[in-house]
């Protein structure tokens, strides 16, 4: 939701160090791994499954009455070894249900009923769906549905979408709505807890499984829709002349107007008058959003992402008029797939279209985002760039974010470190460092691997973005892009379109880089400690000199020293995590001169310090 050094250097070793040991295993990741769905060196195990649903939704929403109603068809398939003689049910929208549990506050006016579910069939046969599901979760029984098997789920669905209490999902104004989560969706089975019992309850995200979705939206015939996945009817939906400009966006790199003011009070957008079925597909995604607007404007732009084949992804921008910061919108978001598919992660953005929705949070979905207006330009492109860089993570990998917040959050932080001076060489985009310096170490400083479902406040800001973020970069700095690179397209290679887990991350990277990094993993994702480094002074014999740097609280941070010299000249020393590898609290490097030393100071940009006081050499009082 929103960098080789020329000297060697020596370790002077104290203390018995860190055991370099494996990294711990759960049990039930070693079950798992005895029944060969996982491995100890990343790759999917030979016997690895997972389930899916495949969806066809009719939903109407009307704008007035903000009520969301529909049937749905699922086909659900059991890839698992089990039996399987039950269902469970994801009700998203019973966040907003009177009585219903949640860690996000809700205005009054927007708590209601939850949603209604009738006649539910299940292979062919009238059912009672769970009218008294007081939270997100509901069973329903089935017949025995053995592995390989599948089984026909229909039922119809209704609920009053949120006007006021925006978390993710509701009304933006009188006339703009971002409709998120509305249809019942069967949870993830999965090979390490089975069902997916994790509540939701406002705070944490989401998990769901890979599926194909044919969604038909019915709106009022002013309306506009944008969604996941491809308009397949977009020439009976949308005037002659919009669909011009579509194709001409979609096979040029400038940016075009799609829907301007103009178009709109002409009533020269949309082919019918009194409403408009849009029907949507998408394949191999695990969500499915729409947003509707009767007056906003609509840019689009393209871009060729896999040079091997030619294919171009369409970025939209969808905004109020009003909102200024968004007319730069489009262009911000091409830069950012642009950068994504040649630069880091360097891999071709997946979907046809990635579309920026100009709405009231910060949330990420397939093909989509939600973002609200801000006024700072540099904060408009962070918000760009962090949410579409979700796409990756966890979107084409299919990630556990409610357990693991930090394996598609992180991701996202580093995505936005990176890629924002990409877009403006000006910006230095240090979200979340200063808030990890000042809590590191204390009460609320948990292991980044510690399950997201037991965490809130700062410490789940600290392990699902912060904490993680550093650890892909000092990663990254500490191979370099290229080797770096290679692990990170074995892990996507390995995982794309399952389910990762945190071992399967640290062991795939290993395997792509051929590097064993299991020191560094364990030290930063598993184990207490905290980032503080302190200058020691110099130390000199003869004409050489070295700075003595201590590693105080135990974190493997990068060195960065900064040497002010007798004559005015500086010098800029940097050294890799690597040089904590072998567990020693102390770090001797080369001055490489013999000019008069000044002044040394110690720290760079990504590196938290929680004691910065004894960064700075001579000590001054």
């Amino acid at each position: 939701m929103r960098l080789p050094s020329f000297f060697a250097f020596f370790l002077c070793c104290m203390g018995t160090g860190w055991a370099q040991g494996p990294l711990p295993v759960p049990l039930n990741i070693k079950d798992a791994v005895n029944k060969g769905t996982r491995t100890v060196t990343g790759e999917p195990g030979a016997r690895y499954w997972q389930n899916r649903g495949d969806y066809s939704i009719q939903v109407r929403f009307d704008p007035h009455t903000r009520l969301v109603s529909g049937t749905e068809t699922i086909v659900y398939t059991n890839n698992s070894p089990d039996t399987l003689k039950s269902l469970l049910f994801k009700l998203y929208p019973n966040l907003y249900k009177k009585g219903a549990a949640r860690l996000q506050s809700v205005r009054a006016e927007d708590l209601t009923d939850g949603v209604k579910v009738n006649d539910l069939v299940v292979e062919g046969v009238a059912g009672n769906f769970p009218s008294s599901a007081p939270g997100t979760d509901a069973t329903i029984r089935i017949p025995a549905t053995g592995p390989g098997k599948s089984v026909h789920v229909s039922l119809g669905f209704s609920y009053t979408l949120n006007r006021n209490s925006h978390l993710r999902t509701g009304q933006v104004d009188s006339g703009a709505f971002f409709i998120a989560y509305f249809f019942p969706r069967i949870a993830v089975y999965d090979d390490i807890d089975g069902w997916n019992r994790n509540p939701y309850w406002g705070n944490l995200e989401f998990y769901n499984d890979f599926c194909h979705f044919n969604v038909d939206v019915t709106v009022p015939g002013d309306y506009l829709v944008w969604a996941t996945g491809d308009l397949v009817n977009r020439r009976e939906v949308l005037s002659a002349a919009c669909n011009q400009r579509i194709e001409e966006a979609e096979a040029r790199d400038g940016i075009v107007t799609i829907v301007d003011s103009a178009d709109l009070a002409r009533g020269h957008v949309l082919q019918h008058a009194d409403s408009s079925t849009w029907k949507f597909q998408a394949s191999d995604v695990t969500d499915f959003v729409f947003a509707v607007s009767n007056h906003y404007l609509w840019q689009a732009t393209s871009l060729v992402v896999d040079p091997s084949t030619g294919r171009r992804t369409r970025v939209d921008a969808v905004f109020n008029p009003t909102h200024k910061d968004f007319y730069e919108v489009a262009d911000f978001a091409r830069k950012t797939v642009e950068g994504m598919s040649y630069r880091f992660p360097a891999w071709p953005f997946p979907y046809p279209h990635e579309t920026v929705f100009d709405g009231l949070d910060q949330m990420e979905y397939p093909m989509m985002v939600n973002d609200n207006p801000l006024t700072r330009r540099e904060d408009v492109i962070e918000l760009t760039d962090h949410e579409i860089f979700h796409t990756m993570f966890p979107f084409y990998m299919g990630i556990n974010e409610t357990k693991y917040a930090w394996m598609d959050e992180g991701w996202a932080s580093i995505g936005e470190w990176l890629i924002s001076p990409m877009i403006d060489t000006s910006i230095v985009d240090e979200y979340g460092v200063s808030s990890y310096s000042s809590l590191a170490g204390k009460e609320v400083d948990l292991p980044i691997t510690a399950l997201s479902t037991q965490q809130n406040g700062a410490t789940y800001f600290l392990n699902a973005y912060v904490k993680p973020a550093m650890g892909y970069y000092y990663v990254r700095d500490l191979l370099g892009d290229s080797l770096f690179r290679k692990g990170l397209h074995q892990y996507i290679r390995d995982w794309h379109g399952k389910h990762p887990m945190p071992l399967d991350f640290f062991g795939s990277m290993n395997k792509g880089s051929g590097r064993n990094l299991d020191w560094f993993w364990k030290r930063w994702f598993y184990d207490d400690g905290y980032p503080d480094l302190a200058l020691r002074g110099v130390r000199r014999k003869g004409k050489n000199a070295t700075v003595v740097v201590a590693n105080v609280g135990g974190k493997p941070v990068p060195v960065d020293v900064t040497i002010e010299f007798g004559d005015g000249s500086k010098k800029k020393i940097h050294e890799s995590v690597g040089v904590w590898e072998k567990g020693n609290a102390e770090a001797v490097i080369p001055v490489g001169s013999d000019k008069t030393i000044k002044k040394i100071t110690l720290g760079s940009t990504y590196t938290s310090d929680t004691h910065a006081a004894d960064n700075v050499w001579p000590v001054t009082h």
